[in-house]
């Protein structure tokens, strides 16, 4: 493109949901690590380490999830109806039931199931922005990209486990605690565990990152992974993990979520492709309004039903039950959003320089080209 040529308006989506979402999780995670570094943060009031924990019931965490029923249709290009939210709200009452009985009967298998499913999440969270906003060419097969997922996701869930084996602990406690466990089991926090855990995703880690220098070298897209993810190992390794997880969630994964789903909306994108993308976001939170409200009724109804303790760490336990139930189906909807927009198509062998994912919706749902449009950006 020469000097002269103005960009496309998918170009300009691009840059827009860059500045509106990756930078702004730079500088949130970059910022409590200088705060990690500089303050002894674990010292902070157990308040204010769970203030963006709680935060996340309104600010993006809860909401992120919210937009469900919308995602699927517009990112196959059809306007949403009644029928997509019935079928939406159907898995949700099937799979976070079943869930939820899971958490009743057997708290500790749930919450450990809860880390292994979040793992997942968030490391799929990650890859959208990787690929089709950050141009991580080194990621073009279905392999490289498990292996991102695999890193992403799992330095939120390991890292704070090496790095603060009692507060995990206490964390997954409470989790369990909310519905009525008495202990969880005390091997996954010894040190001989996190000794072959640290070693091994470590090397998990290299190895992703050697994978992708090999296919590509020093390229842009492998820098911007590679510093993105020594920063999370640096971030997660310094800030305590009520604070740290906090932070990551409202600000890193629901963040960079809530700018892909603004994506996928008609007017998002004519917002994002005209340079607006504060406009695009606030239509997701708009979008997500109804949903989130209901969200935080049943949460209440939960604390009604279940609080037997008013402690912080108490009400955080029952908080993470009640995220987990929503996460399982709010995944699986991810995950059919990631195939909707050839996520994991990576082996078809695109041309130097071009994504396989879109970037925007084509903004319509009677366009002919819709599909092509959406699956090349």
């Amino acid at each position: 493109m020469s000097a002269a040529t103005p960009p496309s308006a998918t170009e300009t989506a691009r840059r827009s949901l860059v500045r509106a979402t990756v930078v702004p999780s730079w500088l949130a995670v970059g910022a409590g690590l200088l705060a990690g570094v500089l303050v002894r943060l674990s010292s902070l009031p157990l308040e204010l380490r769970l203030a963006p924990l709680a935060a996340s019931v309104l600010l993006l965490g809860l909401p992120h999830g919210a937009v469900d029923h919308l995602a699927l249709p517009r990112a196959n290009g059809r306007r949403a109806d009644a029928r997509s939210l019935a079928r939406v709200g159907v898995l949700y009452l099937i799979l976070g039931g079943a869930y939820a009985v899971l958490w009743l009967v057997a708290p500790v298998v749930a919450a450990g199931l809860f880390i292994l499913l979040t793992w997942a999440h968030w490391g799929q969270g990650d890859l959208y922005p990787l690929v089709a906003l950050l141009g991580a060419d080194h990621l073009r097969s279905r392999r490289g990209r498990a292996l991102a997922v695999a890193v992403r996701g799992g330095v939120p869930m390991v890292v704070p486990l090496l790095a603060y084996p009692g507060w995990y602990r206490r964390v997954v406690a409470a989790m369990a605690g909310a519905v009525g466990a008495s202990s969880v089991p005390a091997w996954p926090f010894a040190p001989g565990t996190r000794l072959a855990l640290g070693i091994g995703f470590g090397g998990l880690t290299v190895l992703a990152l050697a994978a992708g220098y090999r296919r590509r070298g020093p390229s842009r897209g492998w820098l911007i992974d590679a510093g993105e993810t020594a920063l999370l190992w640096a971030y997660f390794w310094t800030v305590p993990p009520l604070l740290s997880v906090g932070l990551y969630f409202c600000l890193w994964h629901s963040l960079r979520h809530v700018g892909r789903l603004a994506a996928l909306d008609p007017d998002g994108d004519a917002a994002l492709a005209s340079g607006r993308p504060g406009r695009a976001l606030g239509l997701v939170g708009r979008d997500a309004a109804p949903l989130t409200g209901l969200a935080i009724a049943l949460l209440a109804g939960w604390y009604a039903v279940r609080a037997t303790s008013a402690t912080p760490l108490a009400s955080l336990g029952l908080y993470l039950a009640f995220i987990a139930v929503l996460t399982l189906p709010h995944t699986v909807v991810v995950c059919a959003l990631d195939r909707a927009q050839g996520l994991w198509d990576a082996d078809a062998g695109a041309g130097e320089g071009e994504r396989t994912v879109a970037v925007t919706t084509a903004g319509t749902d009677t366009g002919s080209n819709a599909d092509g449009d959406r699956r090349r950006a």
